[in-house]
């Protein structure tokens, strides 16, 4: 596939008042004025003791106490969850948070988009009217997953390691096996692959040792210390070292264990609220949203599927991708992400400018959130050449085939 195969229109500077779906009412304008997220650890290590409503419930409590927020104020909790027992998440970790009890909670389940779709979820209805304020992001404690079974006719039990995505006829791949369907058929080769996700360690090690991430993360207790920093970015990792690991999921195949993430124990979550209510709480800045769009893709190359949302949502604003200044594409695989970077004419070395979750590792449910909390800490450092109202997108891929974007605009405020 050429990149930038389809154009997108000439990209342009949106005025920093131009919202959702063209939205110039200020009461009904989305914008993130917040975002947090926990240490991400490598699944069973050292959060592997925390269930999903331990590892949220801090980042919502340190939310309200450092952005100004009124517990008793806040509309709904909106958190995405993929692998959880159920019992509404969002509404146990709102609880365990502090939160009044007159705050509710719901779970949303997009797989591993489900943490985007959360804070979506949340922008709409802020388009929608009446001021409200949102909690909204996602969490995914892989290690407390419970085991899952289907009942069989005579009662017994049949367990099963990951659910069933789509009706058989429509193919329905493992993770690893659609990432090599997808370097297959963008041809993104096994050199590619190793050096991008190379990229992303040096960067994650480069960042981390600059004190980069400090301010966007809460410290978590765990099994034998405070944890207060990422643990999957390795500064070992080297050329040599990549080229030495074997296919992983096929044989004779370019996807291995090095140039794929980690499964993560994680949460992340935002403050979504109206431009008007932000100003009155007395924000300084934040993210406009500016649109958001899921689409559905051939299941057997889910990995593409963030690519076409993001497709939809910048042709709606007539932007192409090269226009975008900031850009945090979920690295579930280093296929998925070049295809997905190239078929939008978006070079992959700008993107995930302080590593992704190649060397961050992935939290199903809770990565869609961090790379908005990525964006927001982004944009208020300065990293940008786009001077005052930079855009930002965030996308990623979910099994079954689907793919969800958001495309967003940093705004003093």
């Amino acid at each position: 596939m050429t990149p930038g195969h389809k154009s997108l229109g000439n990209s342009k500077r949106l005025g920093s008042r131009s919202g959702l779906f063209g939205q110039s009412d200020e009461s009904r304008q989305p914008v993130i004025i917040a975002a947090l997220r926990t240490p991400i650890c490598r699944a069973n290590g050292q959060l592997k003791h925390l269930r999903a409503p331990d590892l949220l419930a801090p980042v919502l409590a340190s939310l309200v106490d450092t952005s100004g927020v009124n517990a008793a104020d806040v509309e709904d909790v909106m958190v995405g969850n993929a692998v959880g027992g159920g019992g509404n998440v969002a509404r146990f970790a709102a609880l365990l948070a502090g939160l009044p009890i007159t705050v509710p909670g719901i779970t949303v389940d997009r797989q591993c988009g489900s943490g985007l779709d959360a804070i979506a979820l949340a922008s709409r209805l802020v388009a929608a009217g009446g001021d409200p304020l949102f909690l909204a992001g996602g969490v995914e404690s892989i290690s407390t997953a419970p085991a899952r079974a289907n009942r069989n006719d005579d009662g017994g039990l049949d367990f099963y390691s990951r659910a069933t995505f789509v009706p058989p006829q429509f193919g329905d791949p493992d993770m690893g096996v659609a990432a090599e369907n997808v370097a297959r058929e963008f041809g993104v080769t096994r050199q590619r692959q190793d050096e991008y996700a190379l990229r992303s360690h040096q960067r994650a090690v480069e960042a981390a040792a600059g004190g980069v991430f400090t301010d966007e993360t809460v410290p978590l207790q765990g099994l034998e210390k405070m944890v207060e920093s990422d643990d999957g970015p390795r500064a070992s990792l080297h050329a040599g070292l990549m080229a030495r690991f074997p296919p992983a999921f096929v044989a004779g195949g370019s996807v291995t264990a090095a140039n794929s993430c980690f499964d993560a124990d994680a949460a992340s979550a935002v403050v979504v609220t109206s431009l008007k209510r932000a100003r009155a709480l007395g924000a300084m800045d934040g993210l406009l949203v500016l649109g958001c769009d899921t689409a559905g893709v051939d299941p057997e190359l889910l990995g593409i599927g963030a690519a076409h949302a993001a497709e939809r949502v910048l042709d709606r604003h007539k932007l192409a991708g090269a226009g975008i200044d900031l850009v945090e594409f979920n690295e579930a695989f280093a296929s998925q992400t070049i295809a997905c970077l190239e078929y939008l004419g978006i070079d992959p070395q700008r993107a995930n400018l302080e590593g992704g979750a190649l060397a961050l590792g992935h939290g199903y449910g809770a990565s869609g959130a961090v790379l908005v909390t990525r964006l927001l800490a982004q944009a208020r450092s300065g990293y940008t050449a786009a001077g005052e109202n930079p855009l930002a997108l965030a996308m990623i891929s979910s099994a079954g085939g689907m793919g969800t974007a958001a495309l967003l605009q940093y705004s003093r405020l």
